[in-house]
């Protein structure tokens, strides 16, 4: 994982944090922080001044007040990198008063203690005015104290807290989550750099699963961390100039914020206690300086458990996270024939729709011609957006979208010919045999073989976990062709005609009563060699093919269904107070794991690799589906035992979301693989 990860993703983002971050470790904060740990007065002099001539707390103030003129996200990218090398003093405060009193006369190097709520005054280390009810004055009666925060001092004052107070509390909250970002990427990194070099029972501890597993979670909660962080920092930014819409949509961003951030980065600093082990129990280890850093700030203003109950009345009211994308100009010269032949589509009755979003490429835009259109980041957006302004709904084409990438890129022009265009087009229907009794995630320990044989091969095996294998016309499959050579290397990848003698299709029963499963077993199931894809051996690494212009998503916002049937409950008016509080944790949680999609279309745009949100996106989502399906059942509690029709779709659901956890690789499974591949942490 790269150290500058943060929440900003433009490239002028990114350069800012990483030149901060720079110049902020060269304060060596921690170290003037224990050094100033039982002084009441500190004013961290030296540091503040700096921030001062480098202008950090007044980068959103505008101009004409002397302040950089950028966006509230341009503050928040700053205090993020200055968070994750803890710059002790009045940064936070400071920067809410530039941002909640821009008019206000101050003298250079002056800092603001913000006088919050509950009367807790903040930051009060080296701060020479008050902000609070009388407006901007002079510091006055407000007494410092040693808090949990060895970096900042706070205090309780007799002014009243700054009007009006929702603003500033919102300001704050929007900064702090900045802050909080801040933290838990540090404790993140610590976490994971100690885990690749500290060695217990002659391994590094990182190897082990228990860490791997404890790292993994950690990422996941500090990627939650940032785009909730991020977002409210977009979203203020939009409502510093634009219309009330936009003060609502961060009044709502600010709330998942709330419910996210400051519980998350507690969680995160004190895993990586827990990864450092005994070192990071030590005074003189930074990590508790970085915990205490990140409960004062859920202290300030962190409840939670208020911002979900908020978050709950504005989704009832019909509010939802609305994101948009700017793309910069870049969709002028497409946008106007993709619109052309968009509205063309939709006039067509839906039975044409499909084969003319195939002759537009409009269905795999990111394919190469002639299946696509080789289409770069924006015009995929471009044609999403296009395609819904039309009302025009692409049909989903399941696993032909797995099996078509590898024969248009491993197959033969006759493959290529036979196979993608009418299964475009639906004519052929896909399924994947992969999946054994033995081998779920463990792919390569598979054991249906195929035996070499004139003009082509016998499968034998059994598949499990198929799909659509009652229906479907095609399967794709791998098996062993050759079991003397290592796992990964003896694999090849066959397509299977699904009505070949000696193939068998049994249907699986699953929990829900249904049978949305198949069992497959081949009995020397013929395969011609004009179906072999590639070479033989060559199954695994076709097995992982993906095209080099990947899928670029259109950005979208949307609640999970369960999340919003459980909104749909809590509008009846009849869910307790704590009922109502655990619906808004899940509105919360379903629109960061929007964010995180929508930040992974803001990186294709800005031409860059996927960060690490993509991949932890299916962990959290799953986590989202599953826990959201539950909790509308158990809004529902009462009617359990005599449930009515309702209540039972809802009790599918559940039951049905058990399978995300395994589908597609086990959540455990991809923990260990989100250690490896994005966090860099040993094998065993």
């Amino acid at each position: 994982m790269s150290s500058s990860t943060s929440m900003g993703i433009s490239e002028e983002h990114v350069e800012l944090a990483r030149s901060l971050r720079e110049w902020a470790a060269s304060l060596n904060g921690p170290a003037l922080i224990r050094a100033a740990e039982s002084d009441v007065d500190a004013a961290f002099t030296d540091v503040w001044k700096s921030c001062v001539e480098m202008g950090v707390a007044t980068i959103a103030l505008a101009e004409r007040y002397g302040g950089g003129g950028g966006s509230v996200l341009d503050q928040a990218v700053a205090l993020e990198a200055c968070a994750h090398e803890l710059v002790p003093g009045p940064l936070l405060s400071t920067a809410v008063a530039t941002l909640v009193a821009p008019g206000a006369e101050l003298g250079e190097g002056a800092a603001v203690a913000v006088v919050h709520e509950s009367g807790v005054a903040g930051d009060l280390s080296g701060a020479t005015h008050l902000l609070g009810a009388e407006g901007l004055v002079d510091l006055a009666d407000a007494t410092p104290t040693l808090g949990i925060d060895l970096s900042r001092r706070f205090g309780r004052t007799a002014a009243g807290p700054a009007e009006p107070a929702q603003l500033v509390r919102r300001t704050t909250v929007t900064l702090a989550a900045a802050e909080a970002s801040g933290v838990a990427r540090w404790c993140l990194e610590t976490a994971v750099d100690y885990a690749k070099v500290r060695e217990q029972f002659g391994q590094k501890i990182g190897a082990f699963q228990a860490v791997k597993h404890l790292c993994a979670e950690m990422l996941e909660t500090a990627e939650a961390v940032t785009a909730a962080a991020w977002d409210v920092a977009s979203a203020a930014s939009s409502a510093s100039t634009g219309p009330d819409a936009d003060a609502a949509q961060w009044a709502y961003a600010a709330d998942v914020a709330e419910a996210i951030c400051f519980d998350g980065a507690v969680s995160v600093a004190k895993s990586c206690i827990q990864v450092l082990g005994g070192i990071g129990f030590t005074y003189e280890h930074d990590a508790h300086l970085y915990l205490r850093r990140a409960l004062a700030l859920r202290g300030l203003v962190g409840d939670a458990d208020a911002a979900a109950l908020r978050l709950t009345g504005r989704a009832v009211d019909g509010l939802r996270r609305r994101v948009e994308v700017d793309l910069g100009g870049r969709d002028e010269a497409i946008r106007p024939e993709v619109r052309r032949r968009a509205s063309e589509i939709a006039r067509l009755s839906t039975e044409f729709r499909r084969a003319a979003l195939v002759d537009a490429g409009y269905l795999t835009p990111h394919w190469p011609a002639p299946y696509g259109l080789g289409a770069d980041a924006v015009t995929q957006v471009v044609i999403d957006e296009e395609l819904a302004r039309a009302g025009v709904v692409r049909p989903d084409i399941v696993i032909a979208g797995w099996a078509l990438p590898t024969i248009i890129e491993h197959g033969s022009p006759a493959q290529r010919d036979r196979f993608v265009a009418p299964s475009l087009r639906g004519e052929l229907v896909w399924c994947q045999l992969f999946s054994e009794p033995g081998s779920g995630s463990d792919l390569a320990s598979l054991r249906t073989r195929a035996d070499r044989v004139g003009g082509g091969w016998r499968l034998t095996g059994q598949k499990v976990w198929t799909s659509v294998a009652e229906r479907a016309d095609w399967g794709i499959c791998l098996a062993r062709t050759d079991p003397e050579a290592p796992q990964h290397r003896g694999i090849s990848y066959f397509l299977v005609d699904m009505r070949s003698a000696g193939l068998d299709v049994r249907p699986l029963r699953e929990i829900t009563g249904e049978a949305l499963f198949n069992e497959v077993f081949l009995d020397e199931v013929f395969v011609p060699d004009d179906c072999l894809v590639g070479e033989a051996g060559d199954g695994w690494k076709l097995a992982r093919t993906t095209l080099a212009n990947e899928r670029v998503a259109m950005a979208t916002t949307r609640l999970e269904k369960s999340t919003e049937r459980a909104i749909t409950l809590a509008a009846t008016g009849d869910l307790t107070e704590t009922q109502r509080t655990r619906v808004g944790h899940a509105v919360a949680l379903s629109t960061v794991c929007s964010l995180l999609g929508v930040r992974t279309t803001l990186r294709s745009l800005a031409g860059q690799g996927p960060g690490p949100e993509s991949s932890v996106a299916k962990l959290l989502g799953v986590r989202n589906r599953q826990d959201g399906a539950e909790l509308v059942v158990e809004l529902q509690r009462d009617g359990l035992l005599a449930p009515s029709d309702e209540l039972r779709r809802d009790l599918w659901e559940l039951l049905n979301t058990r399978c995300l956890s395994i589908a597609g690789g086990t959540t455990q499974i991809l923990r260990n693989v989100a250690g490896e591949r994005i966090l860099g942490l040993p094998r065993r």
